[in-house]
């Protein structure tokens, strides 16, 4: 039997991709970059983040109506964009599961390579991917239509169209 873990005493270590030890307690609940001492600036994500930090509430809701998860997650989530990161560049990120660390305020966090600019681009680019792998197992002319529509999407314009739009400068995180 594993023994009780006690706030602020976690195995679990933070590791910036470059290899910097990053305290978790030194991680704001409205971070969304870390500099680490040798300048590289890491995309900082965290469970509790909002999937509305990288896309539209009506496309979040989307999501999670018509994709089940099989996890401890009651619903498509934060988590599930971070693995398929993860997964598509296992190099470029880091994680750790903090979650017996009552001090912090969040359970798992991830660091990347990219800055969080990157990192939305990516997170869109492989929602994207997603989306039409869903279509392409559907048939008639709206899946169609939709993959027509997919193919003509502007990743960069959109995710520049949409940073402008929201506030990324504290916890609130709240459209403009």
């Amino acid at each position: 039997m594993p023994e009780p873990r006690v706030p602020g005493d976690t195995d679990d270590e933070l590791v910036a991709p470059c290899g910097e030890a990053v305290h978790p307690h030194s991680l704001d609940l409205g971070m969304r970059e870390y500099e680490c001492e040798n300048g590289e600036t890491n995309a900082v994500v965290m469970d509790i983040h909002p999937l509305g930090r990288f896309i539209p509430e009506f496309l979040v809701e989307t999501l999670r109506e018509t994709i089940t998860t099989d996890d401890e997650f009651e619903q498509f989530s934060t988590a599930h964009v971070m693995a398929m990161v993860r997964e598509e560049y296992p190099e470029d990120v880091t994680s750790a599961d903090l979650s017996g660390d009552g001090e912090v305020g969040y359970g798992l966090v991830w660091m990347t390579t990219f800055d969080a600019r990157e990192l939305h681009h990516e997170v869109v680019e492989l929602i994207i991917e997603l989306m039409e792998h869903a279509v392409s197992h559907a048939e008639g002319t709206p899946a169609t239509e939709f993959e027509q529509q997919l193919e003509a999407f502007d990743t960069e314009e959109f995710v520049e169209m949409y940073r402008s739009e929201r506030e990324f400068e504290d916890e609130y995180d709240t459209a403009i």
